[in-house]
């Protein structure tokens, strides 16, 4: 089974992420912070990690960086979600190489299909 795991302090709309992933016959972790994504990924690596990039607190550009460098993605590939009133994030994480950056509204509707497309077979 694959595993996901996603980025976000948003427990409600994550809860409903992770229920849309879990039907689509996906393992899903939540990690509410840095700390807890870094925590989640020691030790088993997610086949795809899903980054919400609407809460600035979160720091998912940074963040997703720092796991690459310590081998923590191992690459797998990463989706962000970002508000579509600020394009400059997406564009913050297109440059660094992202492999998938959509609007919330989009993620909200196309979760599965978005993140099982992304995951190696």
């Amino acid at each position: 089974m694959a595993r996901a795991v996603l980025l976000t302090a948003d427990l409600l709309f994550g809860s409903n992420v992770q229920g849309m992933l879990a039907a689509a016959g996906l393992e899903v972790e939540l990690a509410s912070g840095p700390t807890a994504l870094h925590d989640v990924l020691v030790g088993r690596p997610a086949d795809v990690l899903v980054v919400d990039l609407t809460d600035d607190e979160l720091q998912g550009v940074q963040i997703v960086g720092e796991l690459r460098e310590e081998g923590l993605l191992e690459g797998a590939p990463v989706l962000a979600y970002y508000s579509h009133v600020e394009p400059a994030v997406r564009d913050l994480a297109v440059a660094e190489g992202f492999d998938l950056v959509v609007p919330r509204s989009r993620m909200a509707r196309e979760a599965a299909t978005l993140v099982t497309g992304l995951i190696p077979t």
